[in-house]
């Protein structure tokens, strides 16, 4: 193999973004090799993955179902290993932020696009980056433009502009919002993303996320970082100078563009698979500030963000617990930003957390979402008993 040749690991390779990653990959089979895959649970897929690329390594929670001869490693060993350049973390939930650490801490450079990992612990993650000279290359097309923004500047700029979709609801009354269904919700009018990333669409909690992320890569204040809507999702952010001039970033809403970017830093590579805008068809370009009132996610998750310590940690399990609550028919869509803000209320927090301090806030939100849910739960089905009963 060549040395001219990046050798890649995927953590979350059937999600997608992992797919949409092996996509750009196989576009540059003279640039890209992949070294080591890993999964969850779809083990149909995961070996479809295995076959094609034929990487060294793997991991896998059905490695029983799995009928491959490559090497079985953690995914902190496969993170780790001296064979890999480049670990892409696309993992859902807290899944990838010891991978992340233990990738960081060996001098791998981390494209990372699962958002809990900065969230949960950005101030233990950067620190690890820097004392280890790593780098952390952001997928997310929000953070990617902000960073593509940033290059060849010297001064810190004036404020960050995360642009926003809307998702499918964003013109929905507040009744209309409490009945939304989980169907209508995983129908995102723009993007294709994963379940959870999707819902979080839905009720803007993936921009509040993207804020505390923010926040982390570009060492950047809270108040310096505002959020758009932008239903075009053609200007994935902003950037304002001092001096009042601003960038952008525009491209067709497509992840594969940076993740590409990601894979290929500092180059640009064509790939004649990635879509180009077509101007003569983009009528206007338009931008919002987002409503607060009914989309209360963004603000919980700056509020945890400014505070810090375990409060982050928390925000996202008791997300995570909410929105699979919500997939599942137990509470209503507006009903996930509720049992967030009840579970933040109960949280006693700690400034200074540990990692094993993050991962028990982290056990301990989603021990107390479930429970508040369940009498969330409960109370609805009485007053829908005293309805019937009327």
């Amino acid at each position: 193999m060549g040395d001219n040749i990046r050798k890649i690991a995927i953590l979350g390779s059937t999600g997608s973004i992992g797919r949409q990653a092996l996509d750009v990959i196989r576009a540059f089979p003279d640039k890209l090799k992949v070294v080591a895959l890993a999964a969850n649970k779809n083990a149909r897929l995961l070996e479809a993955q295995l076959k094609q690329f034929q990487p060294r390594m793997f991991c896998s929670s059905a490695k029983a179902d799995i009928d491959y001869g490559g090497e079985f490693l953690s995914m902190e060993d496969i993170a780790s290993h001296p064979e890999v350049d480049l670990v892409i973390v696309a993992t859902a939930g807290k899944a990838g932020l010891s991978p992340t650490l233990a990738a960081l801490r060996a001098g791998r450079t981390v494209a990372l696009a699962s958002k809990e990992v900065l969230v949960m612990a950005g101030e233990i993650v950067i620190r690890e980056a820097s004392l280890h000279k790593a780098q952390i290359l952001p997928i997310d097309s929000e953070h990617s433009a902000i960073w593509q923004c940033l290059q060849g500047e010297e001064d810190k700029p004036r404020r960050l502009f995360l642009t926003a979709s809307g998702g499918p609801f964003y013109r929905y009354s507040q009744s209309q919002l409490a009945e939304v269904t989980p169907e209508q919700a995983l129908q995102h009018p723009v993007w294709k993303m994963g379940r959870k990333v999707t819902i979080d669409s839905g009720t803007l909690m993936n921009k509040g996320l993207e804020v505390i992320e923010a926040h982390w890569l570009f060492s950047f204040p809270f108040d310096g970082i505002e959020i758009l809507i932008h239903p075009q999702s053609i200007v994935h952010s902003l950037v304002e100078f001092m001096d009042g001039s601003l960038k952008a970033q525009l491209s067709w809403p497509d992840m594969r563009l940076p993740i590409q970017y990601a894979l290929s830093y500092p180059r640009r590579w064509p790939n004649p698979k990635l879509p180009y805008l077509d101007w003569n068809k983009i009528d206007s370009l338009n931008f919002e500030p987002a409503d607060y009132n009914r989309f209360p996610c963004p603000k919980l998750a700056r509020e945890a963000g400014k505070l810090g310590g375990t409060y982050p940690a928390v925000l996202c399990a008791a997300d995570e617990v909410a929105v699979e609550l919500f997939l599942n028919r137990r509470i209503s869509f507006t009903d996930i930003a509720k049992i967030v803000q009840k579970t933040l209320d109960q949280h006693q927090n700690i400034a200074k957390p540990s990692l094993e301090e993050i991962l028990a806030a982290d056990a301990w939100a989603r021990e107390c979402a479930t429970r508040l849910s369940l009498g969330h739960y409960k109370e609805l089905e009485r007053r829908s008993n005293l309805r019937l009963e009327r």
